[in-house]
């Protein structure tokens, strides 16, 4: 715990008459940050005549011991720094401060399924969109890249892999965005989507495909009647710096095709360049434009330059309504690792017991083998919990994996490792 002591001054309307303040910078170790890696909580306490925002008097303070969560320090004259009188508070939900304070193994029963009943809609308003930001936590870079790798050590052997591989399977978004998609290539991964081994019925189908917006009717066609959702990226993939109209309408005209799913990348210019209000009004536009569809907000986390920005992304995009938030691209060459998708989780995490909505993840870009999606689905696991193992918070976006995790299904099942020429070429 450090101290430090400033000098006199007057806090807008919270603080009524100037009093000098100690800034106590203590580590939360409720049971909602175990394993986190987000940096300590800042707080102040008041030495001197105070008055609350309310115009009642703080309680005395208690005897506090310095592990105390930050429950038990809420009676006292410890509290968190408020938000300016302009900000809009987060509207209510109904999953309540006891579902919101859970740990990290969520329950898969009425919280959960009350936290997706929450309709995806803005937070804030855009004018407070850069407090959002500077106010997300930061990130320790050197324990969540330890955690990362720890996680990554993780064996799962016979009848477990069998399952982790189907789970893969199931939530994988089979992608092809290569300038060279034709409607031919189209056809016959949506047939391979639908039954990605035609000699083992006991395969299940991929979560949905995902193409280019021209493609998308072609999809539609051919996947109606199945379980598997057709998504398109749009909104200027992949650099999403063309004309805001414009961007808005392909992902109408996408919607109206009648896309499932909707990817979109967040605008890392006005993101990277502070213009964090205007990078808001854009996700809140497009949200709107992707209105009762699945909306995936890619981050490009390759660009970002740093944790703590890749937390401020994801709060940013999570609390303008996105489904999900997804790592990359896969067109730059830094794309999903292990540590870039564990922030994330831990960013859906917190807001989860913050705001209680739930918010999808999705690593996407250099994920090629089978074992790297049983690292993704480990990190999931210990991260967000069992209820999160599943297509509709959890996906895979890859081209080449399915024929890899088809490979290893035949080696765990016959002992012997197939040929890649038994597998259609993706």
């Amino acid at each position: 715990m450090f101290w430090f002591t400033l000098v006199p001054f007057t806090v807008n309307e919270w603080i009524a008459s100037p009093s000098f303040v100690t800034v106590i910078v203590a580590p939360s170790l409720t049971p909602a940050h175990a394993g986190s890696n987000a940096k300590s909580f800042i707080w102040i306490e008041v030495a001197g005549v105070t008055e609350s925002h309310a115009g009642s008097p703080p309680e005395p303070e208690h005897a506090t011991a310095p592990t105390a969560s930050i429950e038990s320090t809420n009676a006292s004259t410890r509290f968190r720094i408020p938000p300016e009188p302009t900000e809009r508070p987060l509207p209510p939900t109904s999953s309540g401060p006891s579902a919101a304070r859970r740990a990290v193994g969520y329950d898969a029963g009425t919280a959960m399924d009350q936290a997706l009943s929450i309709p995806p809609q803005p937070l804030v308003h855009p004018v407070d969109a850069p407090r959002l930001v500077a106010r997300a936590a930061a990130v320790d870079a050197v324990g969540l890249e330890a955690r990362a790798a720890a996680l990554a050590t993780r064996s799962i052997k016979k009848a477990a892999k069998l399952q982790a591989l189907d789970l893969a399977i199931r939530c994988m978004d089979l992608t092809t965005l290569e300038g060279a998609d034709t409607v031919g290539k189209i056809v016959a991964m949506c047939a391979k989507a639908v039954r990605p081994d035609p000699t083992d019925p006991s395969v299940p189908s991929v979560a949905a495909v995902c193409v280019y917006p021209w493609l998308v009717p072609t999809a539609v066609a051919h996947l109606g009647g199945t379980s598997v959702k057709v998504a398109s990226v749009a909104g200027g993939f992949p650099g999403g710096l063309g004309p805001l109209d414009a961007r808005l309408q392909e992902i109408r005209d996408v919607v109206a095709m009648g896309a499932h799913e909707v990817d979109i990348v967040l605008n890392r210019s006005l993101f990277l360049g502070g213009r964090y209000a205007q990078a808001y009004e854009e996700l809140l536009a497009a949200r709107e434009a992707a209105s009762g569809v699945r909306l995936k907000v890619i981050l490009e986390v390759g660009e970002l330059g740093s944790y703590d920005r890749i937390r401020q992304a994801s709060v940013l995009a999570m609390a303008a309504g996105a489904d999900f938030i997804k790592t990359s691209t896969g067109k730059i060459g830094v794309s999903a690792t292990l540590p870039n998708a564990l922030c994330m989780m831990e960013a859906a995490r917190d807001f989860h017991r913050d705001a209680g909505r739930v918010v999808g993840i999705k690593v996407a870009g250099g994920v090629r083998k089978s074992k790297q999606a049983i690292q993704y689905l480990v990190l999931v696991h210990e991260t967000l919990g069992a209820a999160w193992l599943t297509p509709d918070l959890f996906r895979i976006g890859a081209s080449s994996l399915l024929n890899d995790v088809l490979m290893q299904l035949a080696k765990e099942r016959t002992g012997r490792y197939q040929s890649p020429d038994y597998f259609t070429v993706d």
